[in-house]
Protein backbone atom coordinates (compact mmCIF):
# COMPACT_ATOMS: atom_id res chain seq x y z
CA UNK A 1 0.00 0.00 0.00
CA UNK A 2 1.39 3.42 -0.92
CA UNK A 3 0.85 6.56 1.09
CA UNK A 4 -1.49 9.06 -0.56
CA UNK A 5 0.41 12.11 0.67
CA UNK A 6 3.92 13.39 1.35
CA UNK A 7 4.96 15.27 4.50
CA UNK A 8 7.08 18.36 3.88
CA UNK A 9 8.53 20.65 6.57
CA UNK A 10 9.47 24.33 6.42
CA UNK A 11 11.04 26.84 8.78
CA UNK A 12 10.07 30.42 9.44
CA UNK A 13 13.43 31.74 10.70
CA UNK A 14 12.80 34.86 12.77
CA UNK A 15 15.69 37.35 13.09
CA UNK A 16 14.16 39.06 16.15
CA UNK A 17 13.79 42.32 14.18
CA UNK A 18 10.40 41.57 12.64
CA UNK A 19 11.80 39.82 9.58
CA UNK A 20 11.68 36.21 8.39
CA UNK A 21 14.02 34.41 6.02
CA UNK A 22 12.70 33.34 2.63
CA UNK A 23 14.46 31.17 0.05
CA UNK A 24 14.26 31.81 -3.71
CA UNK A 25 13.82 28.50 -5.56
CA UNK A 26 16.70 28.01 -8.03
CA UNK A 27 16.31 27.55 -11.77
CA UNK A 28 15.63 23.99 -12.84
CA UNK A 29 13.62 23.10 -9.72
CA UNK A 30 9.86 22.89 -9.25
CA UNK A 31 8.54 26.39 -8.42
CA UNK A 32 11.77 28.00 -9.72
CA UNK A 33 11.80 31.76 -9.23
CA UNK A 34 9.31 31.68 -6.34
CA UNK A 35 10.07 32.50 -2.72
CA UNK A 36 9.40 29.87 -0.04
CA UNK A 37 10.00 29.07 3.59
CA UNK A 38 13.12 26.84 3.52
CA UNK A 39 12.76 23.12 4.19
CA UNK A 40 12.02 19.88 2.39
CA UNK A 41 10.56 16.39 2.44
CA UNK A 42 10.34 14.22 5.53
CA UNK A 43 12.11 10.90 4.95
CA UNK A 44 10.27 7.64 5.78
CA UNK A 45 10.46 6.97 9.52
CA UNK A 46 11.79 10.48 10.26
CA UNK A 47 10.06 12.82 12.69
CA UNK A 48 9.11 16.18 11.13
CA UNK A 49 11.22 18.30 13.52
CA UNK A 50 14.29 16.13 12.87
CA UNK A 51 13.66 16.43 9.13
CA UNK A 52 13.61 20.23 9.38
CA UNK A 53 16.87 20.29 11.35
CA UNK A 54 18.43 18.12 8.60
CA UNK A 55 16.94 20.17 5.74
CA UNK A 56 18.07 23.52 7.21
CA UNK A 57 21.60 22.16 7.54
CA UNK A 58 21.59 20.87 3.95
CA UNK A 59 19.85 23.87 2.39
CA UNK A 60 21.17 26.79 4.46
CA UNK A 61 24.23 25.45 6.28
CA UNK A 62 22.85 26.27 9.73
CA UNK A 63 22.57 24.13 12.85
CA UNK A 64 19.54 24.19 15.11
CA UNK A 65 17.99 22.15 17.89
CA UNK A 66 14.63 20.49 17.30
CA UNK A 67 13.58 21.68 20.78
CA UNK A 68 13.72 25.27 19.46
CA UNK A 69 11.21 24.56 16.67
CA UNK A 70 7.71 25.85 17.41
CA UNK A 71 4.91 24.37 15.28
CA UNK A 72 2.85 27.22 13.86
CA UNK A 73 0.67 25.83 11.09
CA UNK A 74 0.17 23.54 8.17
CA UNK A 75 -1.31 23.62 4.69
CA UNK A 76 -2.12 20.85 2.26
CA UNK A 77 -2.88 20.26 -1.37
CA UNK A 78 -5.79 18.20 -2.49
CA UNK A 79 -5.29 15.02 -4.47
CA UNK A 80 -3.22 15.84 -7.55
CA UNK A 81 -4.57 13.71 -10.38
CA UNK A 82 -1.66 12.56 -12.51
CA UNK A 83 0.74 14.85 -10.63
CA UNK A 84 1.63 12.61 -7.73
CA UNK A 85 0.47 12.43 -4.14
CA UNK A 86 -0.91 15.32 -2.10
CA UNK A 87 1.48 17.41 0.01
CA UNK A 88 1.11 18.35 3.66
CA UNK A 89 3.43 21.25 4.55
CA UNK A 90 4.21 21.66 8.26
CA UNK A 91 5.57 25.09 9.25
CA UNK A 92 7.75 25.67 12.32
CA UNK A 93 8.95 29.02 13.66
CA UNK A 94 12.58 29.23 14.74
CA UNK A 95 14.38 32.07 16.55
CA UNK A 96 17.68 30.35 17.47
CA UNK A 97 20.28 28.70 15.25
CA UNK A 98 24.03 28.66 14.69
CA UNK A 99 25.63 29.91 11.50
CA UNK A 100 24.71 32.38 8.80
CA UNK A 101 22.03 31.11 6.39
CA UNK A 102 23.41 30.64 2.86
CA UNK A 103 21.63 29.26 -0.24
CA UNK A 104 23.75 26.10 -0.52
CA UNK A 105 21.53 24.50 -3.17
CA UNK A 106 21.27 27.61 -5.35
CA UNK A 107 18.79 30.43 -5.55
CA UNK A 108 19.02 33.15 -2.93
CA UNK A 109 17.93 33.96 0.60
CA UNK A 110 16.63 37.21 2.02
CA UNK A 111 15.12 38.68 5.16
CA UNK A 112 11.65 40.19 4.72
CA UNK A 113 8.96 41.85 6.82
CA UNK A 114 5.47 40.32 6.81
CA UNK A 115 4.26 42.96 4.33
CA UNK A 116 7.20 42.25 2.02
CA UNK A 117 6.57 38.49 2.27
CA UNK A 118 2.92 39.05 1.34
CA UNK A 119 4.04 40.75 -1.88
CA UNK A 120 6.60 38.08 -2.89
CA UNK A 121 5.65 35.53 -5.55
CA UNK A 122 5.31 32.24 -3.65
CA UNK A 123 4.12 28.68 -4.24
CA UNK A 124 0.46 28.23 -3.20
CA UNK A 125 1.14 26.42 0.10
CA UNK A 126 3.72 29.02 1.18
CA UNK A 127 1.24 31.78 0.34
CA UNK A 128 -1.38 30.08 2.47
CA UNK A 129 1.01 29.59 5.39
CA UNK A 130 2.31 33.16 5.25
CA UNK A 131 -1.26 34.51 5.33
CA UNK A 132 -2.09 32.36 8.38
CA UNK A 133 1.20 33.20 10.11
CA UNK A 134 0.61 36.93 9.85
CA UNK A 135 -3.19 37.15 10.22
CA UNK A 136 -3.10 38.11 13.91
CA UNK A 137 -0.12 40.45 13.97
Amino acid sequence: MTQGWIAVVAGALDDGKGRLLMHLRPEGKHHAGLWEFPGGKVDPGEMPAAALVRELAEELGIACDSNDLVPCGFAETGPQRGAGPALVLLLYRLARWQGEPQPLEGGAVGWFTPDEIAALPKPPLDSELAARLFQFR
